[in-house]
């Protein structure tokens, strides 16, 4: 097993991993909603190699070993690429097409999930003993978003596209989504939060380059105008750099199955973009989940820690 690094900064307080874990999926689900009119610009593989190679662009830094950092093994290695593969690449794909395929309702519910496939994967994978007030706040987290997306007005699923197979895409997302918490969490054992992210932002460069040169291949880049250009930055930054880090830091105190209650701030940070920029409007019941979900992460914050299992 790899030894635990000893990071010149220390674990953050628990109060401040909350806070940047919440931070974290609130630009996600920021730049989720903000993604929709990048999507419209640009090509899916375009768009996202593009924002992968600013990532590589931003933190070239990030990449140098510090000295208090042990060397590298296989099995880290294996764990990055595994990362990048599931959380990055993977991820990406699964949810981009899952979603243009099904209804925004069912995509929501199913999306709901994610807490509770987080909490399984920890208690498998991780060996993490979840005690029953976190899970009241996966309960509180899932009945929150189900509630969210089921009073949302139901899109039509558009013409010539399998529902099933939607679904079962955006279900893809969410167990890669999860992987993604469990294994960053072993990761930050073992490397810093920010070699983390720009080594697993390589790796995602480099598995979506063919696509994006594809892609890229006659395509009209003078007919995409400045502030679409202005909103890709702000999306490779946050999608790419940002947001990683603030999950990654988060995890060095807290525990995955904790840490994934924190999901809920996706939904709720994309609703309220909805409506502050692209025009949308809230209920009396969406106004309900929302306050189930902050519920359910007020329970996971309160004093108190996941346990443990002892080291085998």
């Amino acid at each position: 097993m790899t030894p635990p690094i000893q990071d010149s900064t220390h674990a953050a307080p628990r109060w401040l991993a909350y806070l940047l874990l919440a931070t974290s999926m609130s630009l996600v689900g920021s730049y989720v909603a903000l993604s929709k009119p990048l999507v419209l610009a640009l090509p899916v593989f375009l768009l996202a190699w593009l924002r992968f190679g600013i990532g590589v662009l931003a933190m070239p830094h990030w990449l140098i070993k510090p000295d208090h950092e042990p060397p590298m093994r296989r099995g880290t290695h294996g764990l990055l690429f595994l990362e990048a593969l599931l959380g990055n690449f993977l991820f990406t794909i699964c949810m981009l097409f899952g979603v243009s395929m099904t209804t925004a309702v069912s995509a929501g519910i199913i999306m709901a999930t994610l807490p509770t496939v987080v909490a399984l994967l920890s208690w498998l994978v991780l060996r993490e003993r979840i005690d029953l007030r976190v899970w009241a706040a996966i309960a509180l987290a899932v009945i929150g978003i189900s509630l969210f997306s089921i009073v949302k007005p139901a899109l039509s699923v558009p013409a010539g596209h399998n529902a099933f197979w939607g679904n079962l895409l955006v279900f893809a997302a969410v167990l890669c989504e999860a992987a993604y918490a469990v294994i960053g969490k072993k990761l930050t054992g073992s490397l810093t939060p920010k070699r983390i992210t720009a080594l697993i932002n390589l790796w995602g460069f480099a598995l979506m380059t063919p696509f994006g040169v594809y892609a890229a291949w006659g395509f009209d880049f003078a007919g995409v105008p400045t502030p679409m250009w202005l909103l890709l930055v702000f999306y490779a930054l946050a999608a790419s750099v940002w947001t990683v880090w603030l999950w990654m830091t988060g995890l060095k105190t807290i525990a995955a199955a904790r840490a994934g209650v924190f999901t809920v701030m996706l939904p709720i940070s994309a609703a309220l973009v909805g409506v502050l920029f692209l025009g949308e409007s809230l209920g009396g019941l969406q106004l309900f989940a929302f306050a189930l979900c902050l519920a359910g992460v007020l329970l996971a914050t309160l004093p108190g820690r996941v346990k443990a299992a002892a080291p085998r």
